[in-house]
């Protein structure tokens, strides 16, 4: 789309042809009042607030597009008078107690009627009975409830759930007289509040959707209130820290809401989490994994000392990428100092895969994000359980759809009834493990510029086509003749007789012939369906930009190099935009700042794992240290992005800054190392304090900074191996979450309460002699552990889940690297 100038109120502002004039207003500060009306989703039209003339026409400036030198005005004395009287509307029967509202403060009903000046009430209707709901991690009050509809729309639009919808609401009609005395768009919109409330779509008691909070965060009144924060605290009271969450790669914006404990302890307590949510959505873990701090009363001073000498005795530090930028420096700068093997498993499969792609991309970094990929209208996810490994990336993908009409390709062995819920639009291929580069070479064969693409991948794509012929039914038309009797007028005798016609018509008739068509080879290795040709053709109707989402089963995978190597050549010879999940937190910055080295020594200190020393976030090790959630420091994220986060807890312990002190550093605090982080990387030479952690009201993301995408030489070899027909075949285990749990940080928190076990779904439980709560044995060639079945409605098949979040289960055991595996599983 093209640049345009429109006239707003006088202003002449630049927006993109075809933009909501709402959305333009706002990112060129200009107020124009809205409710219903989230960016980034569709309109509603529910509250009928944005109402403004454009080319002396009244329309509603969420739905209203803008046209160059379109002439707009947000107020005239009608758009008022409409204004006051929907305000007014809004406030009929709406309770008062706004002391004990858990909104009141921060409530955009409270705002808007001041805005408005509504100061009497003109209108008047009978009142019903409207119960307080529990829907588990969510309470709705019907009673606060002013049915905008951004809980329905975020639902849909963003999250991918469509887990709630509008509901009769049983009241009395308004009175006719309103239909002549009101204002139209009032009276329409009180006419559809008086019908209707919010409910689910799954005719449940209890929200059947993937937890993640939204719908209370966009809500613009205490009608949903997350239930754990309900009455605990004014808004007023607390103090919001600007964060970036702590819990997987996407490092989503957040603001930790925090005040004392209660009157008696003053020790600061986590009470919410928040989001700038038109920008950024939460996850369940972000919105409630808020609480797994460290909790330290003091130093201890001898456990500190047998660090530092275990630090001295020490030739490997082993670590996960729960941790930040600055202690992933620190942890290479011993290296360097002391000669420590660096080892990070995830890490460093990461980084091997980066490497071997950037032979062929001539960049260090992947080139797209998932803050891109919601523009685009057709997606493919590869090599991830997208809705676990990283919920923002199943939100762009969803969004994407929703709001673009895009369509969408989602390869994976594992099936998700949740991903299948996006709509008729995303296609799911469910290949066997170990079939992923058979997947990207399809990628090529059906999207790669063959006239760009190398000769002899060309010429291996070629040799999986053949021609054949088939016979095909279809339905012709063809003209016949027939006898009819009509009665007509005798001319001599002026008498009516009837006479016979011959009559032409159309009539259908089926046929059979015989045609000659291309099979794909690829698609019969991978299962495709019948149709699968017919349906990716309708769905690329009209798409015009393309993302690609690869995940962490790709760089496990046993060849994972001639993965990387597939995928660089797609991105380079078709139109495919690539975006990859670092596995963790910070794995990308881990994978950045670090040379990591594959096997451990003779003795290693752990950092938030296992080893001969611990050090430990979770308070079970040798030395506890301060989780995320209780440091400064930068994370790196998905998007490429260096984020700043703050500490919303104190921590009276020692840090790993500490210990690099001891052994001979010198710095007071660890993000003094923030300027330090390493530019050949990537990153930029900027202390800590200058970093931003908002966004403007255009969208624009000032968060931190962007890493740079260094150029590296390429090999000047574009050859990749020929696949293998090896795959994975039997009682499939595969080493993944649940959805909101990633870490056992996230276990640790009070508000997430996924039960730890041997995952498996309904359908697989349904045809098996298993049965939920049932503890088995799954025993696989590196390893077995015992634990209960649970039963996941968010999964579906016959592949078993092993979730990581539980460290006592140690699933990792069962698995060499690549993330699938097979197994036995048997009754205990």
């Amino acid at each position: 789309m093209s640049k345009i100038t429109i006239n707003i109120d006088g202003r002449e502002i630049q927006t993109q042809e075809g933009e909501y004039i709402l959305n333009a207003a706002r990112a060129n500060d200009i107020f124009i009042p809205a409710i219903c009306y989230l960016t980034r989703c569709s309109p509603t039209l529910a509250c009928r607030l944005c109402l403004v003339e454009a080319d002396g026409k009244q329309v509603y400036a969420c739905n209203a597009k803008s046209k160059e030198g379109m002439s707009v005005v947000t107020s005239t004395e009608n758009i008022i008078k409409e204004r006051r009287a929907i305000m007014e509307v809004y406030d009929v029967n709406h309770p008062l107690e706004c002391g004990v509202c858990d909104q009141s403060g921060e409530c955009e009903l409270q705002n808007y009627t001041l805005e408005m000046g509504v100061d009497a009430q003109h209108y008047a209707v009978k009142d019903v009975n409207r119960k307080d709901i529990d829907w588990g991690h969510i309470h709705y009050n019907p009673g606060l409830c002013i049915v905008c509809e951004r809980c329905v729309t975020t639902c849909k639009d963003m999250i991918g759930d469509n887990a709630l919808k509008t509901v009769a609401r049983g009241a009395d009609a308004l009175e006719a007289e309103y239909k002549e005395s009101m204002p139209k768009d009032a009276y329409a919109m009180w006419n559809k509040l008086n019908k209707s409330l919010i409910g689910l779509t799954s005719g449940e008691e209890m929200l059947d959707c993937t937890s993640c909070g939204e719908c209370a965060a966009v809500c613009p009144v205490g009608a949903l209130v997350d239930t754990h924060f309900i009455y605990k605290s004014n808004a007023w009271e607390l103090k919001q820290i600007p964060a970036t969450c702590g819990h997987c790669s996407a490092g989503c914006q957040i603001s930790y809401d925090v005040k004392h404990t209660s009157i008696d302890n003053t020790e600061a307590k986590i009470y919410r989490v928040m989001n700038e949510w038109n920008y950024v959505a939460l996850c369940g873990a972000g919105r409630y994994g808020f609480d797994y701090q460290n909790v330290v009363d003091a130093k201890d001073e001898v456990a500190f000392k047998k660090a530092v000498e275990a630090f001295k005795k020490a030739d490997t530090l082993k670590f996960t990428s729960t941790i930040t930028n600055e202690e992933a420096y620190l942890l290479q700068a011993l290296k360097e100092k002391f000669g420590y093997k660096l080892v990070n498993k995830e890490a460093k499969a990461l980084q091997r895969f980066l490497n071997s792609y950037s032979e062929i991309s001539g960049t260090k970094l992947y080139g797209y994000d998932l803050e891109a990929t919601h523009n685009v209208n057709f997606v493919i996810s590869v090599g991830t359980a997208l809705k676990s490994d990283n919920p923002n990336a199943r939100y762009a993908l969803n969004n994407s759809m929703t709001v673009n009409k895009g369509a969408g390709l989602y390869f994976h062995p594992l099936k998700d009834p949740v991903i299948e819920g996006l709509g008729k639009s995303i296609m799911t291929m469910y290949h066997a493990p170990l079939q992923e580069e058979v997947v990207l070479y399809l990628i090529l064969d059906l999207f790669a510029d063959k006239e760009k693409l190398p000769s002899e991948i060309v010429e291996y794509l070629a040799s999986f086509h053949s021609k054949k012929t088939i016979t095909v039914e279809e339905i012709i038309k063809e003209e016949i003749t027939e006898i009819v009797k009509v009665m007509k007028k005798n001319e001599e005798s002026g008498e009516e007789e009837e006479v016979e016609e011959e009559k032409k018509k159309m009539v259908p008739k089926k046929i059979s012939k015989e045609v000659e068509v291309d099979e794909n080879a690829l698609l019969e290795i991978l299962g495709a369906k019948e149709n699968f040709m017919e349906e990716l053709e309708k769905n690329l109707a009209k798409k015009d930009s393309f993302s690609l989402i690869a995940g962490p089963d790709l760089y496990t995978h046993p060849n994972s190099k001639n993965l990387a190597r597939l995928l660089a050549l797609i991105e380079k010879y078709s139109a495919f935009e690539v975006t990859m999940i670092p596995t963790l937190t910070n794995s990308l910055g881990v994978a950045l700042i670090c040379e990591l080295d594959d096997e451990i020594g003779s003795y290693a200190i752990g950092y938030n794992t296992k080893a001969d020393f611990t050090l430990s976030a979770l308070g079970d090790g040798d030395l506890d240290m301060p989780a995320i959630n209780q440091q400064e420091g930068t994370l790196t994220s998905i998007n490429k992005r260096v984020n700043p986060t703050n500490a919303a807890i104190g921590y009276n312990g020692y840090e790993l800054n500490d210990i690099a002190n001891a052994l001979g550093f010198d710095a007071q605090h660890v993000i003094e190392y923030t300027k330090m982080l390493p530019t050949k990387s990537g990153f930029i030479s900027k202390d800590f304090d200058e970093l931003p952690n908002h966004y403007e009201n255009d969208g624009t993301e000032c968060r931190g900074y962007l890493l740079e995408n260094i150029a590296v030489s390429t090999c000047g070899d574009e050859s990749v191996e020929k696949f293998s027909d090896t795959k994975l075949e039997g009682t499939l285990i595969y080493l993944a979450n649940p959805v909101r749990q990633f870490t056992p940080f996230t276990h640790k928190t009070t508000n997430l309460d996924e039960v730890s076990g041997v995952y498996m779904s309904e359908e697989f439980l349904a045809k098996s002699d298993f049965n939920e709560g049932e503890t088995v044995r799954v025993k696989s060639a590196n390893g077995e552990l015992v634990a209960s079945i649970v039963s996941d409605n968010k999964i579906s098949g016959d592949i078993i889940v092993l979730p990581t979040f539980d460290s006592k289960l140690n699933s990792e055991a069962l698995f060499s690297s690549y993330r699938f595996a097979t197994a036995s599983i048997e009754r205990v």
